[in-house]
């Protein structure tokens, strides 16, 4: 008795397992599925190829920046040039300001926003 139980209860889990694969199989093979399936490979290579093009560019950039340190000091120019600093106008006229010059171009009337107009 116990033998027929158990090859009975070997023969259902076989088949529950077997029906089970069959089933996924199935599903896995559905247009959508497989559809889905090509996109997700496609955005992980893109990201491969995105990842491999960075890494390149920073090579790129360094063996740059290496290439040119060498041809400086082959070419003895490795000094920065040295820029002007930078100009600074003023847009409105402070009359408090004790480089105000009366007669002067800019504008003389006040943009004081709490003042009465």
């Amino acid at each position: 008795m116990f033998r027929r139980t158990f090859w009975f209860s070997t023969g259902v889990a076989a088949g529950v397992w077997a029906t089970t694969k069959v089933n996924r199989k199935l599903k896995q093979l559905t247009p959508e599925s497989l559809a889905a399936a090509a996109a997700n490979k496609a955005i992980e290579a893109g990201h491969r190829i995105k990842d491999r093009a960075v890494g390149f560019a920073l090579e790129v950039r360094d063996n740059m920046a290496l290439r040119e340190e060498e041809l400086g000091e082959a070419l003895g120019i490795n000094a920065a040039p040295e820029l002007p600093a930078p100009r600074r106008h003023t847009a409105i006229e402070n009359r408090n300001n004790p480089k105000y010059v009366e007669g002067s171009t800019y504008q003389t009337h006040s943009y004081n926003r709490n003042e009465d107009h």
